[in-house]
């Protein structure tokens, strides 16, 4: 036990298994950094194009926009 070249391998092994360890810990936080990045981005471009919305969410809009207009009559005691 008393063998430097043991010592030497257990070090120079301990070392490399750091360094790989270091590796794939910074590129999992650049992949994860990434796909933050990503999200971001996809977030902030439907808001710059909410003028080509499908059918669907126009319908809806344009339901839901009754809808407070007639709560709107109705807090304000118009009889509709």
């Amino acid at each position: 036990m008393h063998d430097p070249i043991f010592w030497l391998t257990m070090s120079g092994a301990g070392l490399i298994g750091l360094v790989i360890l270091a590796r794939t810990a910074l590129s999992g936080w650049r992949g994860w950094l990434e796909l933050e990045r990503l999200r971001l981005q996809a977030r902030a471009v439907p808001a710059a194009s909410s003028s080509t919305a499908s059918p669907a969410a126009r319908i809806e809009l344009a339901d839901l926009k009754e809808r407070v207009r007639k709560l709107e009559a109705i807090a304000a005691g118009v009889d509709l």
